[in-house]
C-alpha cells in the first residue's frame, strides 16, 4: 500500500481502503475502485487530500503522452502562448501584492494586482475561448497564486453570466482573487506534502478560510470578499466548512465562488494529465452538487458553461467520435451527439460519456 495526495493519482491506480468525506463520513469511494478520471474528480469534489492506494507501477507514475490531444494543439498556439505570458504577469504581481498584504498591509494596493486580469479578461475573444486558455495551463510551483487568478477570472465570468453590474462583477472577482489568502499561512510544508497527511495536519489546512478573514478583516475592501475567504468552503446542505453554515447563512459572493474553486480544481491540468474534460465536471456538479450550491448560480454556471461547447467535436469513452449538435436541459453533461448519421442522446445511455473534446 501506498498513501498518495489526490494531485498525483493516476487512471487505473486501485483503492486499497474506503474513503470517507472528512465533515460527514459519507462514502465517497469504496475500497477496490478502480480509479478513472470520473473517480479522481470526484475525490477532488469532496476535497479528499490524500489516499491509500495499491503499490502501483512505476509507469503509472509518468505522464502520459496525449501530443495528438486537443489541448496539446491549444497550447502549441500563438494566442495561447500570449495568454500565458499575460497569465504568468497576473500570478506574478498578485504573488508580490500578497506579499505586501501580509507583510505591510498599510502598502497593499488592490487595484495594481487587479488591473491585469481586468486586461486578461477583455482580451479574451470570448468566455469560451478564456476558459479554453485556462483549463490548458501548466502546474506551476505556486499552486495557490495560479489557483487564485483562475478562480478571479471564471468569477468574473459567472458575473456577467449573473447579469450582476459592473461594480459587482468586479467584486465577485476580488473575491476569488483574494479566497484562498488564507492558505498562505498554512506552513508550506503541509501544504506541498507529497504523502501522510495527518489528521491534525488535515485540521491545519481547515484553518486556511478562518485565517483569510482574519487577513482581510480591517482592508478596505468589501464585506463580500471578506466573507468569500471565510465561506467558500461551506455549503448549501451544511456538508462545508469551518461553520456548517447553510443556505441562506452563506454570502451569495461565496457561493458563487465556491462554484469556481471546485470547477477550476477539477479542470485544471496535473502532472499525471490533461485537464480533465469540462463535461466531467459538469456531470459531477449536476449528480452531487445541486444541493451543496447555490441554485442560481450553480445552473446559470452550467448551462452557460455546456454552451460553448454546442457544435464542437468530441470522444465518447468508447471510441466513437462526433460533434455536439443539441444540449439536454435536463442532463446538461448529457447532450446529443451527431456520429454520422447516426443521433445519440447520451441521456439514454448512462454508461457513455463524453471523455474529450477534440
Amino acid at each position: 500500500m501506498k498513501r498518495l495526495i489526490t494531485k498525483k493519482l493516476v487512471p487505473g491506480m486501485i483503492l486499497s481502503d474506503n474513503v470517507y468525506s472528512y465533515n460527514n463520513n459519507q462514502l465517497v469511494l469504496p475500497k477496490g475502485t478502480v480509479l478513472d478520471t470520473q473517480a479522481i474528480t470526484k475525490l477532488s469534489f469532496y476535497s479528499v487530500l490524500n489516499v491509500l492506494v495499491e503499490d502501483p507501477p512505476e509507469e503509472m507514475l509518468s505522464p502520459e503522452d496525449n501530443s495528438y490531444s486537443y489541448a496539446a494543439r491549444l497550447r502549441q498556439t500563438k494566442e495561447f502562448q500570449e495568454f500565458k505570458e499575460d497569465f504568468e504577469n497576473c500570478a506574478s504581481k498578485f504573488k508580490v501584492g500578497i506579499e505586501v498584504l501580509v507583510n505591510d498591509k498599510e502598502n497593499f494596493d488592490l487595484d495594481t494586482i487587479m488591473e491585469p486580469i481586468y486586461a486578461l479578461v477583455q482580451k479574451s475573444r470570448s468566455s469560451s475561448n478564456l476558459f479554453d486558455m485556462i483549463h490548458n495551463l501548466r502546474t506551476y510551483d505556486d499552486a495557490t497564486y495560479v489557483h487564485c487568478v483562475s478562480v478571479a477570472m471564471i468569477c468574473n465570468i459567472l458575473g456577467q453570466w449573473l447579469k450582476m453590474s459592473e461594480e459587482d462583477t468586479m467584486t465577485l472577482t476580488e473575491a476569488g482573487l483574494l479566497h484562498d489568502i488564507g492558505k498562505l499561512l498554512i506552513p508550506n510544508e503541509i501544504i506541498t506534502k507529497p504523502t501522510d497527511l495527518t489528521q491534525d495536519e488535515y485540521s491545519v489546512v481547515q484553518t486556511h478560510p478562518s485565517q483569510g478573514y482574519m487577513i482581510l478583516t480591517d482592508l478596505n475592501v468589501s464585506d463580500h470578499v471578506k466573507n468569500a475567504a471565510l465561506m467558500h468552503h461551506e455549503r448549501c446542505d451544511g456538508s462545508g466548512y469551518p461553520a456548517h453554515l447553510k443556505g441562506p447563512q452563506i454570502d451569495f459572493y461565496a457561493k458563487c465562488v465556491s462554484i469556481a474553486d471546485v470547477y477550476d480544481a477539477m479542470t485544471s491540468a496535473r502532472v499525471y494529465r490533461d485537464p480533465l474534460c469540462p463535461f466531467i465536471a459538469i456531470e459531477m456538479f449536476e449528480s452531487e452538487g445541486l444541493q451543496k450550491y447555490d441554485t442560481n448560480a450553480i445552473m446559470t454556471f452550467l448551462q452557460n458553461i455546456v454552451n460553448t461547447y454546442l457544435l464542437n467535436e468530441v470522444r465518447l469513452n468508447d471510441g466513437r467520435e462526433g460533434e455536439i449538435i443539441f444540449i439536454n436541459r435536463d442532463h446538461l453533461s448529457r447532450p446529443t451527439i451527431r456520429i454520422g448519421s447516426e443521433y445519440l442522446d447520451l441521456s439514454l445511455y448512462p454508461d457513455l460519456h463524453i471523455e474529450e473534446i477534440i
